[in-house]
């Protein structure tokens, strides 16, 4: 296979493997990718599973014909891709091994010898010269193991990304890359989010044209699909829009509640609702879905003063994969001391930014009118989002959205007649309660400034703490007038035809200016309150929240100057002038502090 004119493919499928690393499912096999890079001098990357080395040192020789490579480049040592590298070094005995000092450690241990007199040690930052292709390595630890590198080819603008953007499945079967890729990331690489975070930082510094991970197919065309979806899973955010429910039954009573409550979810609006039997389901699929999903439910009986095995095994998965950011119900089942509730939420205590729903259904051997009316308000609680976003079902006179607004963050959403646009501002009031009036002040060198005071509407979107740092980068960080900030979105709308956020906030009023009050650099928009929904009931995001918990620490090391409060942005001079304005967040002087 032809990567590009240099770079040619002499992995292997391998559909005689049934459980990859011993415990995952892969009906349609796997691949063990390795490459060749043909320049000057020639370099393969990677080795393939033990099972596989003639056809692999077969495909290597029908590349390289009678030249000889000069180096072996070895990302990560796990055996799948690293256990031929002794007889590789055998047959090509003058090729010296290129990879990171930790990796030699390993190949030690794992085939005796380090291969000292033939070895070059890389790091980060460090560079090898084929010719016209220069390789440049990136340190990647715990991606997923301490040893790994990844290396970025500057000529073809190719990233060999190691385990990166890998997936289950031999490359001579068709089938969906997210699924599978994304059972893969979270069962194998899904623990080290930050690690990948990391990367992925690191990688956006690079023009990469193509990605050839060591699993799955070589990525050459929409690489932003599959680095949305690398920064989603790795950022513990919520990928798709739906309710999982995972369950054991012994008798058939537990499952027959979660029957219920399926039917339930799904006829108040739930747009996805995945169901698993914890002791049928494939686990990893079970893991892949929980982690994929916004909220879960947990339907489990007590057993043994504790929950059913498997029950037990789901949640550890979850936990030690830093399962966080999600709504969790608990549906338990006991007959004379029920314990799983509780069980279940003690497994969960460590995990962070967990909200836990307000109903827990108790069921007492069978369903009864109490834990029926239990299970129909646990629906009501979990669907109260999806049933406000929709025109038919919403309540569009809950004035308790009016509660939700304090020393928050909000976005504003307004349309100058061509598309949508979304802004974030801090301040909101509410003036009067009879008849109720808002006040919202926005910046005079906003774009939605002098949208809004042409078309004299705007939507209040109250932002929960559950918003990522990305929400801010999105509404705050560019303006409306040169980027269409909701490009790729389905949006939802109000009766006043403006966009409201399908996520992130618990509620959203649509306003219609009254009276304009000129503030010099801000303009005062009092108005009236012609829509509100309440969403969800999670907390607002305050300006202190944000502050503690949402907004990255800016990299203020080795510079001198001022750093924005609001966004990091750094202004480096001795002196801020007075008339400063942010060029991130457009917030003033006041709004920056000194460095150190």
């Amino acid at each position: 296979m032809e990567i590009t004119k240099d770079i040619k493919y002499v992995g292997v499928n391998d559909h005689d493997v049934d459980l990859f690393e011993g415990q995952y499912v892969v009906e349609n096999g796997m691949a063990y990718n390795s490459y060749v890079v043909l320049d000057e001098k020639t370099a393969i990357f990677d080795t393939v599973d033990a099972r596989f080395t003639h056809e692999w040192l077969d495909n290597i020789e029908g590349v390289l014909g009678s030249r000889k490579p000069d180096y072996l480049i070895i990302q990560h040592m796990e055996p799948d891709h690293a256990a031929n590298i002794a007889n590789f070094m055998q047959v090509y005995k003058d090729t010296t091994i290129v990879s990171s000092a930790k990796a030699f450690v390993m190949m030690k241990q794992f085939f005796g010898t380090d291969y000292a007199d033939r070895q070059i040690i890389v790091k980060e930052g460090d560079t090898l010269c084929l010719g016209k292709h220069t390789l440049a390595f990136v340190e990647a630890p715990m991606v997923h193991w301490p040893e790994v590198i990844v290396t970025y080819d500057t000529c073809d603008k190719v990233l060999f990304s190691a385990d990166g953007f890998g997936k289950f499945g031999a490359l001579d079967v068709e089938e969906d890359w997210a699924c599978e890729a994304r059972r893969y990331y979270i069962g194998i690489v899904g623990k080290y989010g930050a690690q990948v975070q990391n990367l992925l930082k690191k990688a956006a510094g690079l023009d990469i044209q193509i990605i050839c991970p060591t699993h799955g197919p070589v990525l050459k065309e929409n690489l932003g699909y599959y680095l949305n979806l690398y920064n989603i899973w790795s950022s513990y955010e919520v990928e798709s829009e739906g309710i999982v429910v995972a369950y054991t039954s012994v008798y058939g009573h537990t499952k027959k509640a979660v029957e219920v409550l399926v039917d339930k979810l799904r006829a108040k609006g739930c747009p996805e609702v995945v169901v698993h039997d914890l002791a049928r389901t494939d686990m990893a699929e079970a893991v892949e879905d929980a982690f994929r999903y916004g909220k879960l439910v947990l339907a489990t009986t007590t057993y043994n003063a504790g929950i059913f095995p498997q029950m037990r095994d789901f949640i550890e998965h979850l936990t030690e994969r830093n399962y966080q950011n999600r709504t969790v119900a608990l549906v338990e089942n006991g007959s004379w001391a029920p314990m799983a509730a509780k069980t279940m939420k003690n497994m969960l205590s460590d995990c962070m930014k967990l909200t836990f729903a307000d109903n827990t259904v108790h069921i007492k051997s069978a369903l009864n009118d109490e834990s029926s009316a239990q299970l129909e308000a646990l629906a009501e609680e979990l669907c109260k989002d999806y049933l406000a976003q929709h025109d038919d079902t919403a309540n569009k006179n809950d004035l308790n959205a009016l509660f939700n607004i304090g020393y928050g963050l909000y976005v504003v959403t307004s349309n100058d007649g061509r598309k949508d646009n979304g802004l974030i501002v801090n301040t909101v009031s509410q003036v009067t309660n009879t008849p109720n009036r808002i006040a919202v002040t926005i910046n005079k060198a906003n774009y939605s400034h002098h949208v809004i005071k042409q078309t004299g509407i705007m939507n209040l979107n109250c932002l929960s703490t559950d918003a990522p740092f990305s929400v801010f980068e999105t509404y705050g960080f560019q303006s409306g007038r040169n980027v269409d900030k909701f490009a790729g979105t389905t949006p939802l709308r109000s009766d006043n035809g403006l966009v409201f956020l399908p996520k992130y906030i618990n509620s959203f009023m649509s306003l219609k200016v009254e009276q304009y009050i000129d503030l010099d650099t801000h303009g005062m928009f009092i108005c009236s309150v012609t829509e509100a929904r309440v969403i969800t009931n999670v907390e607002t995001m305050t300006y202190t929240y944000y502050q503690k918990n949402v907004k990255p620490k800016p990299q203020t090391e080795g510079k001198k100057g001022f750093v924005c409060k609001v966004c990091g942005y750094i202004y480096e001079g001795d002196e801020l002038p007075d008339d400063f304005i942010c060029p991130l967040c457009k917030h003033g002087v006041a709004d920056f502090e000194p460095i150190g």
